[in-house]
Order: structure tokens, then sequence, then C-alpha cells
């Protein structure tokens, strides 16, 4: 990957990328990381470890996820959409492997969690949508209408994004009066509602 990255921007694919792009990537490329890490025994937070599932679960969890994250910023990019399609159907492929199975043992982590209902029904919706609209948009890219399969791409990886924001919220259990235990099952919806919201924003007032 990271030679097929040297191609590309030599090929000055990155020529007309938006600084929101570096954004995104950046935080993907931290937390995408830090889910391979489990790979490595990386000790898990309070919620997932305490996961009635077992940890083999969560490895296989969030070792896709943060594969998932990885790839998925590289599918925005145009240019290698234009110049190097083979390389984007790869990346699309990959990522699609990555978050179905990343889906399909989040279904299983969300059942089996030991943070309460509340925890159960937000992080299990999550991995229903994530699954729902990955295949959605594999399934438009198939039968070759690329306008509803970028739409559904974008609506993918907002929720293979919500693996960020859940980490952009778990500091607040820091806060003097908060705990995680109260702070972790209020996430499960934090994390990937407003992502989904300001994704079809951005779908509406971008149609082109």
């Amino acid at each position: 990957m990271a030679e097929a990255s040297a191609r590309i921007a030599a090929g000055g694919t990155f020529a007309g990328v938006r600084p929101r792009f570096w954004l995104i990537l950046a935080l993907s490329v931290g937390v995408g990381l830090y889910g391979l890490s489990y790979l490595t025994g990386h000790a898990a937070p309070p919620g997932p470890a305490h996961n009635r599932a077992g940890y083999g679960w969560l490895i296989v969890h969030a070792s896709c996820a943060g594969m998932a994250l990885l790839l998925g910023p590289w599918q925005f990019v145009a240019a290698i959409r234009a110049r190097r399609p083979e390389l984007h159907r790869l990346i699309g492929r990959s990522y699609v492997t990555l978050c179905l199975v990343g889906g399909l043992t989040g279904m299983v982590l969300a059942w089996n969690t030991s943070s309460g209902p509340v925890a159960r029904w937000g992080f299990l919706l999550l991995a229903v949508a994530w699954l729902t609209t990955t295949t959605t948009a594999y399934l438009a890219a198939r039968r070759r209408d690329f306008v509803s399969h970028r739409r559904w791409m974008i609506r993918s990886f907002s929720l293979t994004f919500a693996a960020v924001t859940l980490r952009l919220y778990l500091p607040l259990s820091a806060v003097p009066g908060l705990s995680f235990d109260l702070v972790y099952p209020l996430t499960a919806w934090a994390a990937w509602i407003p992502n989904l919201i300001v994704a079809e924003i951005w779908l509406r007032t971008h149609r082109a």
C-alpha cells in the first residue's frame, strides 16, 4: 500500500485534494493503527474488555475496522478512480470485505456487551447500518450505477469513521462527575448518528 501511495503521489494525484481529506486521513490512520494494535495483545478499555463474547471477537472486529479506516479515505480521491481504476477497485473490494467482517463481528460484540441495553442497541444498530450501507454501495457498483455507489459509499465511510468519533468522546469520562460507565453507552449512539446526519447533509448539498 505504501508503494502504491508513492506512485500515486508521483503522478500528481493529490493536486486537487482538499485540506479536509488530510484531516480525515490523519484521524483514520491514527485510530486505524490503534485498532490493529489489538493484534499485538493491546489491552482493551473497560467496556470491550468485559464483553461476554470474548477477546477473540474483539481482535477480529478491531483489526478489520482498523484496516477499513486505513483504506477508506483513498476511495474518495478522484484521480485514483480516473487514472488507476484497478487500484480503486482493489481498495474498494478490500474495504467492503473488511466492513462486512467488521460489521458481523460488531453485531456479536454488541449483543454480548456488558455495558447495558443502551450500549447494546446503539452498537447493534450501528453494525446493521454499516452492513446495509456497505452492501448497497457494493451492489450499486456491480450494476455500474456509480452515482448511487459513491453516495452509499460516503454513508458507509461515515459509519466506519464512528471508530474515530467514538474515541473523541471517550475522554469525557475523565471529566469530574462523569464516568466511563456513563459515557460509554451514550457514545454507542453519539459516535455514528451525527456522522450519518453530516453525510446526508453533504449529499443533499452536493448532488453532482
